[in-house]
């Protein structure tokens, strides 16, 4: 379990396509001496597997299937990523609870100066569009977010500066597609209700 509060942008310095899965190498500002192997680390909101480590990078494995449901087949040397930890018994929830398991990928329709923050539009799946609902939590590329408004399968977020400046937020582009995950509660609440 993640809360959506990135505590590093890693980089990603190798891509290794040569075997049945994907591997990538991350960078990182953490000491990865003090991450277990094994640990469960969200790359863009998408919970991967350290199975190999040095003091300051980690290398994860990617199957077909989560390439095919996420924007990490576009990862290339240099490529920027937002990285969280996994949660520990006693950490404290800031953001809210997100899992790591991306539901699909949207796509930034707009890119709007607001004061000193910005207001992004997002066309969520169609598919997934009726798990949002204003006020609601999201998380795009492991961010956790609150939608400020829904019409049909774009919604509105704001991001204010400082999420701007130390995440993956700041480098984005229209057209740019985000790892989705939809809140939790909704997921259930849907199911429950047999939608």
């Amino acid at each position: 379990m993640f809360t959506g509060i990135i505590t590093d942008v890693g980089t990603v310095t190798r891509v290794d396509d040569t075997r049945g899965d994907k591997r990538f190498e991350i960078t990182t500002n953490w000491d990865m001496t003090e991450v277990p192997m094994g640990a469960s680390i969200a790359c863009s909101g998408c919970c991967l597997t350290v199975i190999a480590k040095t003091k300051h990078s980690f290398s994860v494995d990617v199957s077909a299937e989560s390439l095919s449901k996420t924007n990490l087949g576009a990862w290339v040397d240099g490529t920027k990523i937002n990285l969280e930890s996994s949660l520990k018994f006693g950490d404290e929830l800031g953001g809210h609870l997100v899992s790591g398991h991306v539901d699909g990928l949207a796509t930034l329709v707009s890119i709007t100066p607001d004061g000193d923050s910005y207001r992004l539009k997002i066309r969520a799946p169609q598919d997934l569009k009726q798990f949002i609902a204003p006020k609601g939590s999201i998380a795009l590329n492991g961010i956790s977010l609150t939608v400020n408004e829904v019409e049909d399968d774009v919604f509105g977020i704001n991001i204010i500066p400082h999420t701007w400046q130390v995440t993956t937020m700041g480098q984005s582009k229209v057209g740019d597609q985000i790892n989705m995950e939809i809140d939790m509660l909704a997921r259930y609440v849907a199911r429950i209700l047999g939608k």
